[in-house]
């Protein structure tokens, strides 16, 4: 924030009295408080409106010239700064240098240098904010200069409290005033942000640190968050988000408590951090719940970079519509505030739609190029080289779709190497360009190097990220990158040599979330607690809608409630160590007798590399649409078998459907394959929406043990012997469940050493201390696959959900877990093919075999399966084995997958 921190008192609204000057003045001094703490917290027409009243209560006759002078000016300098916040900073810079003239008439020269000071102040603040920011620098170190040298006087001064300290960084309370030292502060901060957007980033931590200790040590804490939440933005700019993140999670915290209405800009940094990080969607849906209230207050700046910013979240996530629309608001608006280099920026938005537009031609106009160049030289003449350079590198990859390599690399050649601070987006375009203009000019192993070279590099900022949702999500920004290399192995043909280079291609690009081992978090204590707060408001929701109460207030909380936990693991310490990909030969040497089936896509195509003794082939299947649908049509049938007393007329019809969608499928997936695989296990390495197919239910796998993973690389590590010892079985019964009683007392009686949990044991924590260490558990609950919010997909126990989250933490997961439940084996599957759900999270937390069901499932199909595979489990027969016979009994009302090792 750029105002002075407001004054712990509060005055009551000031009233008129055209008689007495005295109360004239102390209510315009009273509206002045007022007016700061509102422009402190972002509330700027509320906060004109105070000081419109003040300075008409200054006209009264009869009021000491000097002391009207004084509060005029204090009055007009916040004025200025929020005329300029909800309109044109211009506006605003006028209103201040009327202000500098009205501060010559003022004879107290102290008190004329600390107004004098926040005007100064102020007027950088609004230089910085629409990009003048070596304007702004140079108006902050004069200010910081003279604050330093006013407050060493002060305390060199014979009486002057706290005198003879050395630095007023480390001094006590009382040392010096507080409204100077309050100065000092903002003016660091301002001027630490201003480095931080020049990319500065020492200088900008240095400042930055330094108003956090002066703000801390003289008991300022609101000044103290926003230097936090502004060192928040240095080192994402930085690239160091999970940093950035910590910082924005120190001031969140701060704002809830001082000062809420500093939340809103807080966000919109928040949402620019979740979309460097690919979590364009969470970012989109917290944009929407800002830009309401930022439009209501009007301010200027921020609705226009919330609007910029939901227009990339839009661009990222695939909806150009709300892109373009997006961006040309934010511009317009930017344009009026005379913020020239937020206005190109946003400029740089509309044109990265119109360039995605027109590479989906088969010859791109030559003006969408001139544009491209154009803004280029618009962006490097406002100092902003990162965009200048990725608006040229959008020219180069239209002039390579026009045929003009030669063209294309000229363009590139004028784009600088990339820093350490290059967003990595723009570093996956470059590496991209370049792979299509090799390409373009018959180079292939230059180009797949190219791709090599820019993935390894994601994979390295993925090393550095906490939190699953984080590490899944950054795999958009390699999308491109891994989709062209796909295409390019897939053109050289169907050798031997050539299957084993797709399947490295495809461990390469596909599910690496699971190529982690995880690391215990520093996040887990508080992590505990903002997620049984999510328990206790979505009880509480439940509760309002069975009641028909009003659950709007409990929704909004509830979102908050989830969005900060998933903010706490983002943040938190990496998620995990990585593996190496795995090669075709450590799988084959793996495989001892088994078949493996990697599916992947490309375009339209859909492709298989079958790995199966000593040989890996390729095999091109056909339509991927026509597969996808096939798989939709499925899944909804099963979901609409899955009512236990379904009425045989209804559940015939269903049945026949879902008989010949499983069909379809059959013929497609696995036939073609049926030479090579035999009668063998098979390990399956789905793609896109083939990860809700139940194998089970295809004719190919009746009766066939198979094994669905994300990835090999996440088979091999699932199969590995080097894990933390297990022992023990664990058998949950949840609350709502008819046939759970008899089904767990049954289950009891194939392992008799088992830990049972009745439906009042059952509660979350006792489940999840329980689950830790255990070599088997079964939990029979009522589930719910979240598709929106992966992580919070959940288990109903006695005392409400437990979350995918919780579950994900556990120190050492189960070896083998069993979810007689809905759904809990789908997942939310990200660019990459980065599947995340319940079940995901178990395995991406070290489980090896977790028993899910794909899609929904009665509660006496699931009990009856469960029965079945537990004595067939009990007998000796690994999970796949005992799930493939289970399943074979009733497969479309039995709709369970084994994930993991098999």
């Amino acid at each position: 924030m750029t105002v002075p921190a407001p004054s712990p008192a509060r005055g009551r609204r000031g009233t008129r009295d055209s008689e007495d000057p005295g109360r004239a003045v102390a209510s315009a001094r009273r509206l002045h408080r007022n007016a700061l703490d509102a422009a402190t917290a972002d509330r700027h027409p509320a906060a004109i409106r105070w000081m419109r009243r003040g300075l008409a209560l200054l006209e009264i006759p009869g009021i000491d010239p000097q002391e009207r002078l004084e509060v005029r000016t204090r009055l007009r300098n916040t004025l200025a700064f929020c005329l300029a916040e909800t309109g044109n900073v211009d506006d605003g810079l006028t209103q201040l240098a009327g202000v500098d003239q009205e501060l010559s008439g003022l004879r107290d020269e102290a008190l004329r240098a600390q107004l004098s000071t926040k005007v100064n102040l102020n007027r950088a603040a609004l230089l910085c904010r629409v990009g003048r920011v070596d304007e702004g620098v140079a108006q902050l170190d004069l200010e910081i200069d003279r604050s330093e040298r006013r407050l060493a006087a002060r305390r060199a001064a014979p009486g002057v409290p706290g005198s003879g300290v050395p630095d007023p960084g480390v001094s006590g309370p009382g040392a010096a005033d507080t409204e100077a030292v309050d100065l000092l502060a903002l003016a660091l901060s301002n001027r630490g942000n201003a480095h931080g957007e020049a990319h500065r980033v020492d200088r900008a931590v240095r400042d930055l640190d330094r108003a956090v200790a002066l703000a801390r040590t003289h008991d300022l804490p609101l000044r103290a968050a926003i230097a936090e939440h502004a060192l928040g933005n240095v080192v994402q700019r930085a690239g160091d988000i999970p940093a950035a993140l910590r910082h924005y999670q120190d001031a969140s915290r701060a704002f809830q408590e001082l000062e809420p209405g500093l939340l809103l800009r807080l966000r919109i940094d928040q949402a620019e951090a979740m979309i460097s990080v690919g979590l364009a969607d969470e970012a989109g849906r917290l944009l929407d719940e800002v830009l309401p209230e930022l439009r209501r207050q009007r301010i200027g700046q921020d609705v226009a970079e919330a609007e910029l910013f939901r227009a990339a979240a839009a661009l990222q996530d695939g909806d150009l519509v709300l892109a373009k629309r997006m961006a040309g608001a934010a511009q317009r608006k930017l344009l009026r505030r005379g913020s020239p280099a937020w206005a190109a920026v946003a400029g740089l938005i509309a044109l990265r739609v119109d360039v995605s537009k027109a590479l989906g031609f088969r010859r791109p106009p030559a003006r969408v190029v001139a544009r491209a160049i154009a803004l280029s030289a618009e962006l490097a003449a406002l100092k902003l080289a990162d965009q200048a350079a990725f608006a040229l590198v959008l020219a180069a990859r239209v002039e390579i779709r026009r045929g003009a390599p030669d063209r294309a690399a000229d363009l590139l050649r004028g784009v600088p190497a990339t820093r350490r601070i290059t967003p990595i987006d723009h570093r996956m375009l470059l590496r991209l360009c370049r792979a299509e203009l090799a390409l373009a000019r018959g180079n292939r192993r230059v180009a797949l190097a190219q791709a090599k070279a820019g993935l390894a590099e994601l994979g390295r900022m993925r090393d550095r990220l906490g939190g699953l949702e984080l590490v899944s999500g950054t795999a958009v920004h390699g999308r491109e990158l891994g989709e062209l290399a796909v295409r390019l192995v897939l053109d050289g043909g169907d050798s031997t040599a050539n299957a084993k280079r797709l399947f490295t291609w495809l461990e390469r690009t596909r599910a690496q979330l699971y190529r982690y081992d995880p690391v215990e978090s520093d996040a887990d204590s508080e992590l505990g607690e903002r997620i049984a707060e999510v328990r206790r408001l979505s009880r509480a929701l439940l509760r309002a809608r069975l009641d028909g109460l009003p659950t709007a207030r409990l929704e909004v909380l509830l979102k908050a409630g989830q969005r900060a936990a998933n903010q706490l693991g983002w943040s938190a310490t990496p998620w995990g160590t990585p593996r190496p990909v795995v090669t075709a030969e450590e799988v084959l040497a793996r495989l001892a007798g088994r078949a493996m089936v990697s599916y992947a896509i490309a375009g339209d195509e859909l492709t298989a590399v079958v790995l199966v003794d000593d040989r890996v082939r390729l095999v091109r299947l056909g339509s991927a649409a026509a597969v996808t649908e096939d798989a939709r049509r499925l899944h909804a049938d099963l979901d609409a078998l899955a009512p236990d007393h379904l009425p045989p007329p209804l559940l015939g019809v269903i049945s026949a459907s879902a008989r010949r969608e499983a069909e379809k499928l059959d013929r497609v997936l696995l036939r073609p394959l049926a030479p090579m695989i035999g009668d063998r296990e098979l390990v399956v390495v789905p793609t896109g929406t083939l990860y809700v197919v139940p194998w089970g239910v295809l004719p190919t796998c009746a009766n066939r043990p198979t094994t669905a993973v994300p990835s090999a690389t996440a088979w091999v590590s699932a199969v590995r012997e080097d894990r933390h010892p297990a022992n023990g079985v664990l058998l949950v019964r949840g609350p709502g469940l008819q046939a759970a009683q008899g089904e767990i007392d049954l289950l009891a009686g194939y392992h008799g050493d088992a830990k049972l949990l009745g439906v009042a044991e059952a509660k979350v924590g006792a489940v999840l201390e329980a689950l830790d260490g255990v070599e088997l558990a079964h939990i029979a609950a009522h589930g719910e696959h979240e598709p929106e919010n992966a992580l919070f997909s959940r288990l109903e126990l006695v005392d409400g959900a437990m979350f995918a989250h919780e579950v994900g933490r556990v120190r050492h997961p189960p070896h083998q877990v069993v979810l007689a439940a809905c759904e809990l084996a789908l997942n939310r599957v990200r660019p990459g093919d980065e599947p995340l759900g319940f079940a995901g999270a178990l395995l991406a937390s070290g489980a090896r075999t977790v028993i899910a069901a794909s899609s929904r499932v009665g509660d006496q199909p699931s009990a009856a399966a469960m029965a079945d595979f537990h004595r067939n489990l009990s007998g000796g027969a690994s999970p796949a084995v005992a799930l493939a016979d289970a399943v074979a009994v009733d497969p479309l009302r039995r709709p369970f997958v084994c994930l993991g090792s098999g």
